[in-house]
């Protein structure tokens, strides 16, 4: 043979390979196995639930419009807003803060608006707070939503009484000076808030506090926060940032199971560094990788605070409440700084889907949780400019995801492929299962690898079923964004990828997706 010729066939052959190597790593396969026998953990509902700061345009400019505003509207309270939350059966809605909390003081927000004190808002933007927003338009807003409140009361600028007064305000039905006070103010009947927040990252803007400062403070609140007739308290204790485990420690070791419903945990997700946080549109594979590596740490955080407070509540009585978390990135170009505005992608998609799985898959310890913020701000559901309301990837999974509120947890067993990127690599795949009271079976699975389908062959034990359907989340780029001009580029559509095959459901699963599957 002419050496030419050799030299033509061996680089063919090379090629050839190199093109079957390509269709294998396109596809990853994976064997999955569902438990089906004993369903017992339920996922709460407040597992989805959000947050809404006086912060930036989620309250001002977001649920609260001006009296001019041509948008419908209940008092000032934008209904299409309303309708949006209301279809992914929003449970709970956290207010007013976060760091604000810590410097509100709600008897300010009461009475004639027109009349009702100024303050300055010194943590987001030193913007002048008219309080026309207070105690009575929240409830009004939960009302409508169908919600549960979940107030946050000032520990940091506040007093004990100032707390003990105000649940005095919004829950009793006696006489008192707070429930004439109420009922001057139009409202008769008491509300009966059951979730309370003693105190917003004591760590940090909420007092720069010791955890042990902190749980002896804890104590005094949560003393004089009484339980009224039907109207029990869920006291809600201000918990670690990320890995201070010191600080869940010494919680669980100074406050007893009866004084504290839950603890919280925040933990944001930043794609390079606090100090340069990242775009939120403009970036690449490696930093979608980081940024994904970076959200996979709530699992860690997650099962290592967990196993401090098995130690102390082996009955798992304490919650615990992830009641801030979501991707945090720089505001968009040309916006205020404080108001922490920014746009919302493909891969702040893939945030949520995972880290509602990672919270499903803990239920029996994580039973609340919030993202930051519902509106305008961080991983907001929904933006507005003006009239216009556009809803936000993040805003589809959570529609996707509401199949799992009060169902029963499914535990499953599979080994995930590698998404890798250099010579790192973390989990490709992520899952969470559960059955409904009709006896429905929902999967939601993200694949995070960008590049790569997912190929699973799934065994579900003591299930019997004979359909699968499914709807499918995703985009032809990571960085795609819904705007106001194209608001509907990023929204489920129907999944044809999932078969029976013999008793196997066979699934692919597309690069960069989620997909919810409903199986009877």
């Amino acid at each position: 043979m002419q050496p030419f010729k050799l030299i033509k066939q061996i680089v063919l052959i090379f090629f050839l390979m190199l093109s079957l190597t390509s269709i294998v790593t396109a596809q990853k396969s994976v064997s999955m196995v569902v438990d089906g026998f004993h369903p017992s953990t339920v996922i709460s509902k407040h597992i989805y639930g959000h947050f809404s700061e006086h912060l930036g345009r989620c309250i001002y400019d977001g649920f609260w419009v001006s009296d001019t505003s041509t948008v419908v509207k209940k008092d000032r309270i934008r209904l299409d807003i309303v309708a949006a939350l209301k279809k992914i059966q929003i449970p709970n809605l956290r207010w007013p803060g976060g760091c604000f909390a810590d410097e509100y003081h709600w008897r300010d927000g009461i009475g004639v608006r027109t009349q009702r004190p100024k303050m300055i808002n010194t943590n987001w933007g030193n913007v002048t707070e008219d309080n026309s927003f207070g105690t009575h338009e929240f409830l009004e807003l939960c009302s409508l939503l169908n919600c549960e409140p979940y107030i946050t009361a000032n520990v940091g600028s506040g007093t004990v009484e100032e707390m003990s007064k105000w649940v005095e305000y919004l829950n009793f039905d006696g006489l008192s000076p707070m429930t004439n006070i109420r009922k001057q103010n139009g409202r008769v009947e008491p509300w009966k808030v059951k979730f309370w927040g003693v105190g917003n990252e004591s760590w940090g803007c909420g007092g720069n506090m010791t955890p042990d400062y902190y749980a002896d403070q804890y104590k005094r609140y949560a003393t004089f926060a009484k339980n009224y007739p039907g109207a029990r308290l869920n006291k809600i204790a201000a918990g670690p940032n990320g890995s201070d485990y010191n600080w869940t420690e010494t919680m669980m070791k100074k406050v007893s199971a009866n004084q504290m419903w839950g603890i919280a945990l925040h933990h944001y997700t930043v794609p390079r560094t606090w100090q340069d946080k990242g775009s939120a549109t403009a970036f690449d594979e490696a930093e979608y990788f980081t940024t994904m590596q970076k959200c996979l740490e709530m699992e860690e955080l997650v099962t290592r605070h967990s196993t401090i407070m098995d130690r102390y509540d082996p009955a798992k009585r304490v919650a615990l409440v992830v009641d801030e978390w979501g991707i945090w990135t720089n505001v968009e170009p040309g916006t205020n700084p404080g108001f922490l505005y920014q746009q919302n992608s493909l891969r702040d998609a893939m945030v949520a889907a995972t880290t509602l799985n990672i919270f499903n898959n803990h239920s029996d310890r994580v039973r609340m949780a919030n993202l930051a913020q519902t509106i305008n701000v961080l991983q907001a559901l929904i933006l507005t400019e003006g009239a216009k309301m556009l809803l936000t990837p993040t805003y589809h999974v959570f529609d996707l995801f509401k199949v799992h509120q009060e169902a029963k947890l499914l535990p499953i067993q599979f080994t995930s492929p590698d998404f890798v990127s250099g010579k790192q690599k973390i989990p490709a795949l992520n899952v969470s299962t559960s059955k409904d009271s009709n006896g429905l079976v929902h999967m939601t699975l993200v694949n995070l690898d960008p590049s790569n389908k997912i190929s699973l062959r799934t065994t579900l034990h003591s299930i019997n079923w004979t359909k699968v359907e499914g709807q499918v989340l995703s985009s032809a780029k990571i960085t795609d964004v819904n705007t106001f001009e194209k608001p509907n580029l990023i929204k489920p559509v129907a999944f044809s990828g999932a078969k029976k095959e013999g008793t196997e459901l066979v699934v692919d699963l597309p690069a960069q997706s989620l997909v919810l599957l409903t199986i009877y």
